[in-house]
């Protein structure tokens, strides 16, 4: 599973993978006012909880314990988790939980089509757990998705973020014949870090997966995001930068790593807002299309907006004539 996200929670908040249980206590820090956010409770949020309920849908705003669900689902944006929710992978900052998954679900894919007809989405995020037991890597399930909803809504656009496919040979193209409007798959953190925040991983490999999504079909929108406050340096972050536009990756977000139990990676400082605005002036100057960084930044927050903004920002960048 690949998502910034998470707020802290009770140990026994969730079953955990013995991976996971096994871990030593970290400290917690207490949150700074700026990232604090209220707790959700309109009538709306109410109505998008129960279309995905009616649905029997998993989202990872819940599963990750995203702080932004109570905006997002108010105006009604909820992002889908598909292929179950649980993960073949036990990266250190994320809560979903881990262990040997269901079958996939035949009827997934219409219900998701449902849902998002129900709720009116102009743009729909779909993501999904890490699924290594599958021989695709969950690919094609991906694709069904894709085309359920496409036959709903054919006017709504589609941003996808995937697992890395790690070892799955042809599952990157089967997933990009299916055009997705944004592919999004986010290298979390920076080289050093992986070992022990995404030991599953490998960054050259998802960096090069963004890469080959252009190389296939240049007209889709590639995305990534990365989490501060790890314990990663400036130079760090600004090298990562130079890798995705290496990649020519077009959409970068940058967030706050918010510890989700004290069985979780450590945070090891709060990014300040400053510094933020900072890490975004710097990355428009190398080139991508759409910057999004702020502590609350997370890989789907606003995405529907960013959308608009990625497509008026490709258009201003083409030759006028």
């Amino acid at each position: 599973m690949v998502t910034i996200l998470n707020t802290v929670q009770p140990d026994t908040a969730r079953p955990r993978h013995p991976e996971k249980a096994n871990r030593p206590d970290t400290p917690v820090l207490r949150k700074p006012e700026w990232i604090r956010v209220r707790a959700p409770g309109s009538p709306v949020y109410a109505e998008t909880k129960q279309i995905v309920r009616e649905n029997g849908l998993v989202t990872v705003c819940e599963e990750a314990g995203c702080p932004n669900i109570g905006e997002c689902w108010t105006q009604k944006h909820a992002t889908m988790m598909i292929m179950g929710d649980t993960c073949t992978r036990a990266c250190s900052f994320c809560n979903v939980k881990t262990g040997l998954p269901e079958p996939l679900d035949a009827d997934e894919p219409e219900r998701v089509a449902n849902a998002v007809e129900k709720l009116g989405l102009r743009h729909v995020v779909i993501t999904s757990v890490d699924r290594d037991d599958l021989a695709d890597g969950g690919a094609q399930h991906f694709v069904e998705v894709i085309e359920a909803i496409r036959r709903r809504s054919p006017g709504t656009t589609i941003e996808i973020l995937t697992p890395d496919f790690l070892r799955k040979e042809g599952a990157l193209e089967k997933v990009v014949a299916a055009k997705p409007d944004v592919f999004n798959h986010n290298l979390e953190t920076v080289p050093r870090l992986y070992l022990n925040i995404r030991p599953g991983a490998r960054y050259f490999h998802s960096l090069r997966l963004l890469q080959r999504v252009k190389e296939l079909d240049p007209t889709i929108f590639t995305k990534s995001g990365i989490m501060v406050g790890l314990g990663e340096t400036r130079e760090e972050v600004l090298q990562v930068m130079d890798d995705m536009r290496s990649a020519s990756i077009d959409f970068l977000t940058i967030g706050q790593y918010l510890q989700p139990t004290r069985k979780h990676a450590a945070i090891d400082r709060f990014v300040t807002p400053e510094e933020f605005k900072s890490y975004e002036r710097i990355a428009r100057t190398k080139g991508f299309l759409l910057v999004s960084a702020s502590p609350l930044t997370r890989s789907s927050y606003h995405a529907d907006e960013d959308f608009a903004r990625l497509r008026a920002a490709r258009n201003a960048s083409l030759p006028q004539g």
